[in-house]
């Protein structure tokens, strides 16, 4: 009995959680238990801590006497988010083409090519979540030859940080004129020719593009922001 709670459990978490991702729920929405609980067919316990586990990760905010609510934009936190990426990323990036060596050039190769054969959106023109586990690859890829351990620790630990706000460029900043696939090749071009100048240049472009959706979106509607 235990071990079927578990799985249900398991199973309301990751589906309130792509919600979230995907802007099924927006940020700031009230998420009430009585709702969700008819919604999965599942016990009000269960879907709190569904929700408890959700807001230990930052994605749900718990207030005494006012229940579970998504988590809302902080345009400071983005902005200060967006500059230590931008800093630290683009540091690692010139690291990784100094020091990188045709091995690392094919994996990078490889994990682009990986990148282009999957679509981000699905035929219901929701978001891939496929996609994104492999975009995060693809960009770790690129960081992983910077010869430094604790640098491209920091700057892996600052994308995780991100991965909301990421998540959020479409279904919330609806940022649907974006060429992504674009700025990624442009990128490896430029990794490929070892031009670190244009590289950290375009993947500085590339981190500020996802966060400028969102800033558009919290101007337009404060009662987005934390």
């Amino acid at each position: 009995m235990a071990g079927e709670k578990a799985t249900r459990g398991g199973i309301v978490y990751a589906q309130i959680r792509e919600d979230i991702f995907q802007g099924v729920f927006q940020p700031g929405q009230r998420l009430r238990l009585v709702e969700l609980a008819q919604h999965f067919s599942v016990s009000q316990s269960v879907v709190r801590e569904a929700l408890t586990r959700l807001s230990e990760q930052g994605l749900v905010h718990a207030a005494p006497q006012q229940g579970f609510r998504v988590v809302t934009v902080s345009l400071e936190d983005l902005n200060e988010l967006t500059e230590a990426r931008i800093e630290l990323e683009t540091l690692v990036l010139r690291r990784a083409i100094e020091r990188g060596d045709l091995k690392w050039e094919a994996t990078v190769v490889a994990a682009h090519h990986h990148l282009t054969g999957v679509s981000g959106v699905r035929p219901d023109g929701t978001m891939n979540s496929d996609w994104f586990a492999v975009h995060e690859q693809f960009h770790q890829t690129l960081l992983q030859a910077c010869g430094n351990a604790r640098l491209l620790a920091a700057a892996l630990s600052l994308r995780d940080a991100a991965t909301l706000y990421r998540r959020w460029s479409l279904p919330v900043g609806h940022d649907t004129e974006r060429d992504v696939a674009g700025e990624h090749q442009a990128i490896v071009d430029a990794v490929l020719r070892r031009d670190a100048d244009e590289s950290v240049a375009l993947l500085a472009r590339h981190i500020d593009r996802t966060s400028q959706a969102l800033r558009t979106v919290i101007e337009n509607n404060p009662a987005t922001v934390a």
